[in-house]
């Protein structure tokens, strides 16, 4: 329960949870060493020291007790005063009417109540002057005053001890706290090289650190070496396949230019989707690879997909968005994936509507439109490749970015998520689909 109350006061990052776990326990073990040991140590250590001057004191009353008059019971005292290394008044009217003490100076407290209980006269002590006690007592030849050094009652310096062991401790701290980052420095390696392959960039990562980390690391290393290999064995395959279609889809054109125009134009349009249908190939299987990362501003990516689709006759408005500063894209592929949804929007609706949005380590390239749009139930799947739908958004001919095969939002959804982000289909304002292209910045 106190754990789960006290979880939004706990740092939240790796170093500090590590210092919290090192520092705590030391500074629990300090407090436990100070007061179960060192005070009262030091207290034993007055008590000690307090009865032998209560014994002087005790003794000074007597004999001052037995004196025939007042003068010579002052010649007594300043006899005894030089004996016991004391200075004695009497008779003084300088008497406090209460204590005088520090509230945390522990050792005066202890040097006070044996006073009181072990002299009859005691009227009041002082600890005002750091070096020097005072003292007064009722005597029959008047009130006396005692004066000694603070050293004669408490050990000087009663603290020192304390002091030591904190100094030492956050020294021995500072030392673990040292060895303690160079072991969690490969875990942030690690950590950097992961979020930078999840959001597409391959940062050079070596393994390093204690035994499991380095394990940890290693196996980082091997997954994304078999994913690299994968991703380019799919690429070698579909370009592989995709080449050896086109030597016999050129034949097939060549044998459709002797044939008449009648027999041939049907026969010209299977030719065309084929054709459409190896590009969608080649553009799933190549991803964003070959295309550098660089810093480009958003708002012109957006800007100048609108113009490509302008070019192509399409109706494509820009609406408002954020002021935002560059980001790191890979912009053929961004390019590449906003004209799969721009074109995919102008088949299906009248008006499409292109914006920016942003957040917290995030921004979003948004393509709206007002035509059938996708029921919710079915958006996890148009997102999948070759996923068909019903056919009033994604079996039409000329499907751009798919040809019929469904890849067009697959490949926009993997462009994204080499970016660290994904694709996010909803109901647009305009009433059709609202698709959000968001990526890590």
């Amino acid at each position: 329960m106190f754990l789960t109350r006290a979880k939004p006061l706990l740092p939240r990052g790796l170093y500090g949870r590590a210092a919290l776990i090192l520092i705590l326990p030391v500074v629990l073990l300090q407090l436990f060493v100070s007061v179960s040991f060192v005070q009262r140590h030091y207290e034993g250590v007055t008590e000690q020291m307090t009865r032998s001057i209560l014994y002087d004191l005790g003794l000074v009353t007597e004999e001052l007790a037995a004196a025939p008059s007042l003068a010579a019971a002052q010649l007594r005292a300043g006899e005894l005063g030089r004996a016991l290394q004391i200075a004695i008044a009497l008779p003084v009217a300088d008497a406090p009417a209460e204590d005088w003490r520090q509230p945390w100076d522990l050792s005066a407290r202890v040097v006070t109540e044996m006073a009181g209980a072990a002299l009859p006269g005691f009227t009041a002590i002082s600890f005002q002057d750091k070096r020097r006690v005072r003292l007064w007592l009722s005597t029959e030849r008047g009130e006396m005053r005692v004066t000694f050094r603070r050293t004669r009652v408490s050990a000087s310096n009663p603290h020192q001890l304390l002091l030591w062991t904190i100094v030492f401790g956050l020294l021995f701290a500072m030392i673990a706290y040292a060895f303690l980052r160079s072991q969690l420095r490969p875990i942030k390696r690690l950590a950097a090289a992961a979020s930078a392959y999840g959001k597409g960039r391959v940062l050079p990562y070596r393994p390093g650190g204690a035994v499991e980390v380095h394990q940890a690391g290693q196996a980082f290393v091997d997954m994304r070496d078999r994913i690299e290999a994968q991703r380019e064995a799919r690429v070698l395959m579909l370009s592989g396949i995709s080449h050896d279609l086109r030597t016999p889809l050129t034949r097939l054109h060549l044998g459709l230019e002797l044939m008449s125009e009648e027999e041939a134009e049907p026969l010209r349009r299977d030719v065309r989707d084929m054709e459409r249908m190896v590009a969608a190939f080649l553009d799933f299987a190549r991803g964003d690879s070959g295309d550098v990362e660089e810093e480009v501003q958003p708002a012109e990516l957006l800007a100048r997909a609108a113009e490509d689709a302008a070019r192509g006759g399409g109706a494509v408005t820009l609406g408002e968005s954020p002021a935002l500063g560059p980001a790191r894209l890979r912009p053929m592929a961004i390019r590449r994936a906003l004209g799969n949804l721009i074109g995919n929007a102008l088949r299906h609706g009248k008006e499409v509507r292109l914006s920016l949005e942003a957040g917290e380590g995030w921004l979003a390239f948004v393509v709206e439109d007002d035509g059938p749009g996708i029921p919710e139930a079915q958006r996890e799947e148009a997102m999948r490749p070759f996923a068909r739908l019903d056919p009033a958004r994604s079996q039409s001919p000329g499907d751009v970015g798919g040809a019929g095969v469904g890849l067009g939002l697959a490949i926009v959804d993997d462009i994204a998520r080499s970016h660290g982000g994904r694709l996010v289909l909803g109901t647009s304002a305009l009433g059709g689909l609202r698709a959000e292209m968001r990526i890590a910045r």
